[in-house]
């Protein structure tokens, strides 16, 4: 088993967190996906690698054509760089959290509107009442 090339992609699907590992052997693509749940850490996908690497269930490969690039590293520094500030670690995760906090606020703000409607029209009922009550033995 001679693997040339091997990457991992850590993503948010909008629902957890998912690692896309992907393999080129003898110019043939393979992939598997790792659902992780809660957002890993490089600690975690780093063990994860070690311990479970070798028995991921991969997909059927595919043919691909395998280019042999040598990239500085530092170079691969900068982009990777690049690439976290462009999307940002837990972005989807920020935005998912702030979307249920203003719903909640919008919710608040209707429940206490409607409570101080109803506190407004029993106050005003009573006055009526009590008016009422004040004209009756005349």
């Amino acid at each position: 088993m001679d693997i040339l090339y091997g990457q991992v992609t850590i993503y948010f699907d909008g629902t957890y967190w998912a690692g896309l590992f992907e393999r080129i052997e003898n110019n043939k693509l393979c992939v598997a996906k790792v659902i992780f749940g809660s957002e890993p850490s490089e600690a975690e996908v780093y063990q994860f690698i070690l311990k479970n690497g070798y028995n991921l269930q991969y997909s059927p490969a595919v043919d691909t054509v395998v280019s042999e690039v040598r990239k500085n590293p530092k170079r691969m520094q900068r982009e990777a760089r690049k690439q976290m500030r462009e999307y940002g670690v837990g972005t989807k995760a920020q935005q998912a959290l702030k979307l249920q906090h203003e719903q909640n606020k919008a919710e608040r703000q209707s429940r206490s509107r409607e409570q101080k409607r109803a506190e407004e029209q029993r106050k005003f009922e009573l006055k009526q009442q009590k008016k009422r009550e004040k004209h009756r033995g005349h």
